[in-house]
Parts: C-alpha cells; sequence; structure tokens
C-alpha cells in the first residue's frame, strides 16, 4: 500500500511544474466552483498544485480551510490517481461549501480524473468496435 502522506515530491512547486499542467493539460474535469487540469508526469504517484486566490475566496480562513480539505482529500485518494500532475483552481462560491460537501464533490472529481485516464478509457472503446 502507498504511503498516504502529502509530502514535498507529492506537490507542485515550482512555476514550471505548473505552466506545464497549464500550456498542455491532458485530462480536464470541471465542478461546482472548482476546475482541476491533469497531466500525465511519467511518475508512479500524483502531485498536486493548488491555485486559490484572493479573487475566488475572500477571507483568508476559508482559503485555509478549504486548502486544508483539497489536501486530505488527495491523501485519501492519491494511492488510485496514479501519475498525474494535478493543478486545482478554486472558482467564486466555493468557501461557501461545508467540509463535507468539498470532501464529497472532490471524491467524484478524483474518480472523473481516473475514469478519463488514456489507458483505462481506450480499453471499453475498442471493446464495443466502434468505427469512428
Amino acid at each position: 500500500m502507498a504511503s498516504r502522506n502529502f509530502s514535498r515530491e507529492k506537490r507542485l512547486l515550482s512555476p514550471r511544474q505548473f505552466k506545464a499542467v497549464f500550456d498542455s493539460p491532458s485530462g480536464k474535469v470541471p465542478g461546482r466552483q472548482v476546475l482541476l487540469l491533469a497531466r500525465q508526469n511519467d511518475l508512479e504517484y500524483p502531485r498536486l498544485g493548488l491555485v486559490i486566490g484572493k479573487k475566488s475566496i475572500k477571507l483568508a480562513v476559508e482559503r485555509n480551510r478549504v486548502k486544508r480539505q483539497i489536501r486530505e482529500s488527495f491523501r485519501h485518494h492519491q494511492d488510485k490517481l496514479g501519475g498525474w500532475d494535478i493543478v486545482i483552481i478554486a472558482r467564486k462560491g466555493m468557501a461557501e461549501q461545508q467540509n463535507v460537501e468539498l470532501a464529497r464533490q472532490f471524491g467524484k472529481l478524483w474518480k472523473r480524473l481516473t475514469n478519463n485516464q488514456p489507458a483505462a478509457s481506450s480499453q471499453p472503446t475498442t471493446a464495443k468496435g466502434n468505427d469512428a
């Protein structure tokens, strides 16, 4: 079983790492007041970066609460995520969500991202025999 920590190696730290995801995301998962961008990273583990600005969430205490909830959800789901670099972009209205709602929403977002993986999604398409 993989470690469920959130060590430095599991974070996007440099502007170059963020730019790589923004410039060519291989997966986009929109949600309520949030956008998740992802890119394959050629590693065996996912890395997370957060973009939560003052325009999206005014109060620092709310920004910090939302970040804590996202990181906690990531920790619990990272073993299923594989090798993705993931950037979460918060939008207005996210601070109004309760912690339980945030956890539920991010659980669904992680699941949608894993269903969007190229290796997993190509298998069912070929089994159906689509000639597009």
